[in-house]
């Protein structure tokens, strides 16, 4: 990546994220933000493939812009068969490891070599593989980004940590191992729900061992800082927004509530999210039965990402931006993420205008958002908005579904036409 293009990255980013002045307070949390921001986020992306495509309907003629995140719902989207799929985002590393997962789709020899490269992503022989299949097809880019070293050049190249546990690393990564470090402080270890064998069992962890700890005055004092929160990828704003909507008024209450969901709504055994945040990696293979996956890494589905993985384009720019670039009615499904939380209401409005002009009638928007509520009314224009219809019982249902947890709403517009 050249210095230019890096540039403009980290000004997409910045536009996105700052809305104070640089000398206030909250203007250097949310600069200290976009520099944490600027590496390796989420290995494995946090919302939920399944229902996504429950609610986006997606047909072989389908054309959807989302963004990429950690790669992994991109690909599982493959998996619906659409026509095309246009992934962007702001943080180069997610743009390199969703380009390396779609290489390795097409060049890795076999299923038992792409799932040791993503699902173990533990093992040494995943560099050899990396030589051999996609080191001279990569992209410059995502090349020099996978081959370029951390702490200042003189780290370990980053493709290494598909030789050390990939799950571990990244800001998330990162973010879970503080959580499971300050646990054992306690004398709890997480990962012992993953031996629960029923819903019962692990709302009888999560009550015993896990909901105390939230009550602790190192976890009340450390969840209280909005820099605490960076490694799950929440900015300032969107800090403020939890707090805001929570009834106790403060970030160890919501962090409870959501890590409750994640601990007692879904069975370990269908639940492959519960997995990372407790076990800090997917279900091991049994018998040559795998445990939960998400759908891109699920032995049936490999052939046909195989087949399909070149009708997706990872792109390094934001969503709007892209939009601008697409005709008048021309997609089908946008996937925003929780991005919408950080956005002023001049880019908000921005955004739904490009999506309202270039969406096909019957077109899908879904996205997350912290609060429970929709934030779009009385921010977005009512002329725009009134174009679309909110499905309210379809996006209460659909969120009680999202095995992820972690956000307290899924929403779900239908363009009218």
């Amino acid at each position: 990546m050249t210095s230019g293009t890096l540039k403009a990255s980290k000004d997409r980013l910045g536009k996105a994220v700052h809305r104070s002045s640089a000398t206030s307070r909250e203007g250097m949390l949310e600069r200290l933000f976009t520099f944490a921001f600027k590496g390796l986020v989420y290995p494995q992306i946090w919302e939920d493939p399944d229902v996504d495509m429950q609610a986006l309907k997606l047909t072989p003629a389908s054309r959807m812009v989302t963004i990429a995140s950690g790669g992994c719902n991109v690909l599982s989207y493959l998996t619906a068969n659409p026509a095309e799929i246009i992934a962007v985002d702001l943080n180069r590393a997610h743009v390199a490891l969703g380009r390396l997962k779609l290489l390795a789709a097409k060049r890795l020899p076999n299923y038992d070599t792409f799932y040791r490269f993503f699902g173990e992503a533990d093992e040494k022989a995943n560099i050899a593989a990396y030589e051999r299949f996609l080191r001279d097809e990569l992209d410059p880019a995502s090349r020099s980004y996978w081959e370029g070293r951390d702490l200042a050049g003189w780290g370990r190249k980053r493709i290494s940590l598909f030789s050390r546990d990939l799950y571990h690393h990244g800001l998330l990564g990162y973010c879970i191992g503080v959580g499971h470090f300050v646990a054992r402080l306690y004398g709890i270890d997480p990962k012992h729900i993953i031996r629960a064998r029923s819903l019962e069992e692990q709302r009888s962890f999560f009550d015993t061992a896990l909901a105390p700890l939230f009550d602790k005055r190192l976890v009340r004092w450390a969840t209280s800082k909005k820099m605490s929160l960076y490694g799950l990828g929440i900015p300032p704003a969107q800090y403020e927004a939890l707090v805001s909507a929570s009834a106790e008024g403060d970030m160890s209450s919501v962090l409870r509530q959501r890590l409750e969901k994640l601990a007692c709504n879904f069975s370990m055994a269908d639940n492959y999210f519960a997995w990372q945040a407790f076990s800090r990696g997917y279900a091991p293979i049994e018998g040559g039965e795998s445990g939960p996956l998400p759908p891109y890494l699920k032995r049936e589905h490999f052939e046909a990402i195989r087949e399909r993985a070149g009708r997706v384009r990872v792109l390094n720019r934001n969503f709007t931006e892209h939009l601008q670039s697409e005709p008048d009615s021309s997609l089908d499904a946008y996937v925003l993420l929780d991005a919408q939380d950080w956005m002023t209401d001049a880019q908000l409005n921005g955004l739904w205008e490009e999506i309202t002009r270039t969406a096909k009638p019957g077109a899908r928007v879904i996205f997350r958002t912290a609060a429970e509520p929709t934030l779009l009314p009385g921010r977005v224009r009512d002329e725009t908005l009134d174009r679309w219809t909110y499905e309210a019982e379809e996006s209460l249902r659909l969120n009680s579904l999202d095995r992820s947890s972690i956000y307290g709403g899924f929403h779900l517009y239908v363009f009218k036409g």
